[in-house]
């Protein structure tokens, strides 16, 4: 009799799910309390899958033997809880789609940069000719690649939410770029909490395994102080030259990791700012662990192009250059963001409030920013923290208006700088959404000259 696996929430991790746990000999149904998108719901039904939208069938879920869990969903509903008090394993897609494959995993995360470094991983790989395939947070499905592909090497973007849901995961190479408060509303708002789903990422490391991280964080150095780590660790940083790591010396990145030492003027690199340096170099030292030379990596990097929305210079208008960085949604973004431009900023922020401390960017924005515009609903927290800091502060619920007033503050030598620091969900869909709303308002204006 075939053993029934559950999958809930029929996205881009479910129907992979889906389809490698039918790959594998499973009974598989798939349950969503939301509406499929049609694009699902054609796969599901070519795959001969049952599915259900709109509601849980809870007798049917709770008669499975495995259930596969959406990272969006959290562990708190009804339904989670009832499985785990019945014994039910719950259980991530990326723990599931990792027991199938005997590639090297290579699995990035952190509050901050995530998707660039492992983007930038990625080309590392690939444009050396290495048979690598993309997934995790980012991408395609892991499972479902892992069901109709053979990759050599994965490179994994995974979020705290993942992290979750683990057991026997196990990256060959664990990437921690940093840990700053975020999503703390999933975890009791208790950071250390959050801290604790981060370092899930190591768990099932070995000495055999390499564990490269960000020394010059407070919170990653305090947390390795009270655990016992069994992997290699690798040691990046803005500030330090560590021996068995990589760092920034003047406008070198500098990497000592493996056998073969390698430097790269960082001016070279098409991403800019200082949270950029340290995506690099995580890349760099990933790069030279699977065997990289110096002439593979540097031409790596000379070629990237990153993701939309982070950091993305949009257009230079009357010497004013516009910057999209929809995609800050926490201060430590914008905290990277802002130190990434020397010249006088006017930013544009605000929207969705996630508990933020603005006191991490105080004496940032005291220094650099020469007008704030809050683009949001709730304007009430950013304008009172920062009357009195930034000369001049306008409120606005409108992107254009927004970029209007931008342009009106701003002279040759500046910098637009949309950089939030909340979520977006208050007047857009997305980060995406805002950010191509943002760049659409600065194309307009140049229609306007």
């Amino acid at each position: 009799m075939q053993k029934k696996v559950v999958i809930l929430g029929g996205g881009e991790s479910g129907t992979g799910a889906a389809i490698l746990a039918k790959s594998k000999g499973f009974d598989v149904f798939l349950s969503d309390r939301g509406q499929l998108n049609q694009k699902y719901i054609d796969i599901l039904n070519r795959e001969n899958i049952p599915f259900e939208q709109g509601a849980h069938s809870e007798e049917t879920i709770l008669d499975s033997v495995l259930v596969i869990k959406s990272p969006g969903i959290p562990d708190t509903v009804p339904l989670v809880v009832a499985l785990k008090e019945k014994g039910i394993p719950v259980i991530s897609e990326i723990e599931f789609a990792s027991s199938f494959t005997d590639a090297q995993l290579i699995a990035i995360t952190g509050s901050n940069g995530k998707t660039t470094t492992t983007l930038l991983t990625y080309h590392l790989l690939k444009n050396a000719g290495l048979n690598v395939g993309l997934a995790g947070n980012i991408g395609d499905s892991f499972a479902w690649q892992v069901a109709e592909k053979h990759f050599d090497y994965y490179v994994l973007e995974i979020s705290s939410f993942q992290l979750d849901n683990i057991i026997d995961f196990h990256p060959n190479i664990a990437v921690l770029l940093n840990i700053t408060p975020d999503h703390l509303d999933r975890y009791a708002y208790n950071f250390q909490n959050y801290i604790d789903s981060k370092f899930n990422i190591i768990q099932n490391q070995t000495e055999n395994d390499h564990f490269i991280f960000f020394e010059d964080s407070e919170v990653i150095m305090s947390e390795l102080s009270k655990r016992n780590v069994d992997s290699k660790k690798v040691r990046i940083s803005l500030t330090n030259e560590p021996e068995n790591g990589a760092y920034l010396k003047g406008n070198k990145l500098v990497s000592n990791v493996g056998t073969n030492a390698f430097e790269q003027p960082f001016d070279e690199l098409p991403i800019k700012g200082p949270h950029n340096a340290i995506n690099a170099m995580a890349a760099i030292a990933v790069a030279q662990l699977v065997g990289l030379n110096a002439q593979q990596i540097s031409e790596g990097l000379k070629s990237f192009t990153n993701a939309p929305h982070r950091l993305e210079q949009v257009q230079v208008i009357d010497e004013v250059t516009y910057i999209n960085d929809s995609k800050a949604t926490n201060v430590d973004s914008v905290f990277y963001a802002l130190g990434s431009f020397d010249q006088p900023v006017v930013l544009i922020a605000g929207g969705v409030d996630k508990g933020n401390d603005y006191s991490q960017i105080e004496s940032l924005v005291r220094n650099k920013v020469k007008a704030l515009i809050v683009l949001s609903k709730d304007i009430e927290k950013l304008v009172s923290y920062f009357s009195g800091i930034v000369p001049q502060i306008y409120t606005t619920q409108d992107v254009q208006d927004a970029v209007n007033k931008a342009q009106e503050w701003s002279v040759p030598g500046d910098v637009v700088l949309l950089s939030p620091a909340c979520a977006s969900f208050d007047l857009f869909k997305n980060y995406e959404d805002r950010g191509e709303k943002f760049k659409a308002a600065v194309r307009n204006l140049t229609s306007q000259n």
